[in-house]
């Protein structure tokens, strides 16, 4: 920069060296894909801005410092210097490579690590550290060329993205959710319309979903409960064909700007729960994030999740706190009429707000005061990378699946009770067998089976099991059932925080093969992936453990391995849940 601004000295280049470090030391650098990056041409860039403001931006680099100040000075928290045009080409340019690869399929996801950040930035204004709208370039380039029908931006940084909200504000095509700190409009950007009842115009009405942190603090469950109860029923009813993140990690723990006290590992689990949708297609770019350890970290979080490796065990999660339950009621009131997903308007419980009240009381009333180095967080914990992620005991003659390692009959446990043995006690671990004490495992168990079986569940250690009961006809209504999973299943699971999931199909069950992937996709952000599936299909049952998965065929009444030949195994399907 070439004259310093207070407001804009935290938007420093250190954010991106730092980052990349840090992803270069852990090893998640060597594990990627390298995009080249290219400038966006005027073309890609007059998708969402003027022409008139294009021309003006144009001009900087040849600017004395006294016109670039006096520039400056007509839009607001935002600098210019004589090579920011160039960097802000790049940051688009970049985003639009990530596009190309994740809509062409040379990648399945990815993350632009790009400044100047953009989701500020207007069709006519620079505004908050932001010169071209990075993100809402990004999805216009998408429908356009490649056709996207629906895309959902998700904005999960501190600050409401005001740009990209004018943007698609009238727009049904695209979706665009942002939480930030509002505290009553008295945070920056401090606009009427950044607020719950801010929900699109004309035909867009309903497709703007504001969520206001009315408070500093908030923390990894009241991140997790507004995705579960706003977020994901509204995204799985939009479905749509690319899912593109502003991920601004100042809303991490320790950040000058954001002040809250969600950990860099709940970004694993944020970007788990979005990679369901869209076939997976997810593109995150880089908005804010000040505090270099905490940005490395939630950068480095995500990444390895976008990899595939399984979401860390999340810490110390509670209920949301009263102020959450109530942004929480508000926006699903103002939305409720835009979609046919369960968002009633109900009064919150009592219990919920006995929780939230408590959990208010014991925060430290001091926190907005304290600066950032004086809050100290633990280092996210070490992630899972299983060399193997899943293991299978077919009979023969049975085609093993692609990535997975085959056993033989012989080597796998002789009844279902030695198998949830084996599973509870070993898994492979960076290339080892580690071993773990089975009364330290805590179990959910997921039952999904039609309201006419008797079902008997006997279990082995501390078990939470929840029986998805569907009537005789099957699943028909597929939103009733997601939603089920979303508001109810998901959030009780992670508060329990197990140490496996066992997932349980009965015959018959009537869910389809698409919500049955989407319900065990959802379901491995817990106890580390470390998943138990059991299904029956046509006479035999099939058992999958993930991230070492084992499957087995068991014969229906007594469950004890059956030694079967090719025509037990009737049906292929189950090899495409994996």
């Amino acid at each position: 920069s070439r004259f310093c601004s207070p407001a804009c000295k935290i938007e420093v280049p250190e954010r991106l060296t730092v980052s990349h470090e840090a992803l270069v030391r852990t090893g998640l650098a060597a594990r990627c894909v390298s995009i080249a990056v290219r400038e966006a041409t005027d073309e890609e860039i007059l998708l969402v801005h003027s022409e008139e403001y294009l021309e003006a931006v144009k001009k900087t680099p040849y600017m004395t410092l006294e016109d670039l100040m006096a520039f400056t000075q007509q839009y607001g928290d935002v600098y210019f210097h004589p090579n920011i045009y160039h960097c802000a080409k790049l940051a688009v340019g970049a985003t639009l490579q990530l596009v190309d690869s994740v809509m062409t399929g040379r990648v399945r996801n990815g993350i632009a690590l790009v400044r100047p950040p953009g989701h500020h930035s207007q069709k006519s204004a620079a505004s908050g550290f932001c010169i071209f709208n990075n993100v809402a370039i990004g999805a216009r380039y998408a429908m356009q060329k490649y056709g996207a029908k629906r895309v959902l931006i998700v904005d999960w940084d501190v600050h409401h993205g005001q740009g990209v909200q004018y943007c698609f504000e009238d727009d049904p095509n695209v979706l665009y959710f942002s939480w930030h700190r509002y505290e009553h409009q008295n945070f920056w950007p401090n606009l009427r319309e950044s607020d719950y009842d801010s929900v699109g115009k004309e035909k867009g009405a309903g497709f703007n979903i504001n969520v206001p942190w009315n408070k500093v603090g908030m923390e990894n469950s009241d991140y997790l409960a507004v995705f579960f109860h706003v977020l994901l029923p509204v995204a799985y009813e939009f479905c749509p064909d690319l899912v593109l993140v502003s991920a601004g990690f100042d809303s991490a723990i320790g950040d000058p700007e954001g002040k809250m006290c969600a950990t860099p590992d709940i970004f694993a689990h944020l970007t788990h729960l979005l990679m369901n949708l869209a076939g997976g297609k997810l593109c995150a770019v880089l908005e804010g994030g000040y505090n270099l350890t905490s940005l490395a970290q939630s950068v480095c979080q995500t990444v390895q999740t976008l990899l595939g490796d399984p979401a860390p065990l999340p810490a110390d999660l509670g209920g949301p706190c009263e102020s959450v339950l109530k942004s929480i009621h508000c926006v699903r009131s103002a939305h409720k009429q835009y979609w046919s997903s369960d968002l009633p308007a109900s009064e919150l419980s009592a219990k919920s707000l006995k929780v939230a009240e408590q959990k208010t009381g014991n925060e430290p009333e001091a926190q907005e005061q304290r600066s950032p180095e004086e809050i100290v967080w633990p280092e996210p914990p070490k992630r899972l990378c299983p060399p193997v992620r899943t293991a299978v005991a077919l009979p023969e003659g049975v085609a093993c699946p692609d990535a997975c390692k085959r056993c033989s009959s012989a080597e796998a446990p002789s009844s279902l009770y030695s198998l949830s043995l084996h599973v509870l006690c070993e898994c492979v671990c960076a290339g080892s067998v580690c071993r773990i004490t089975v009364s330290l495992y805590i179990l959910v168990c997921v039952i999904v089976c039609r309201a006419v079986h008797v079902l008997i569940c006997v279990c082995v250690c501390v078990c939470v099991c929840v029986c998805v009961c569907l009537a005789p006809q099957g699943c028909s209504d597929v939103a009733g059932f997601m939603q089920a999973v979303l508001g109810l299943l998901l959030p009780l699971g992670y508060e329990y925080n197990p140490g496996l999931v066992l997932l349980v199909r009965m015959p018959g069950s009537g869910v389809c093969e698409s919500v049955w992937q989407q319900l065990a996709g959802l379901l491995q952000g817990l106890a580390q992936g470390h998943t138990l599936v059991l299904m029956q299909v046509r006479g035999p049952v099939w058992v999958k453990y993930s991230p070492v998965n084992w499957w087995m065929c068991i014969q229906d009444q007594n469950w004890q391995l059956c030694k079967c030949t090719n025509s037990c195994y009737q049906q292929a399907e189950y090899i495409r849940y994996s």
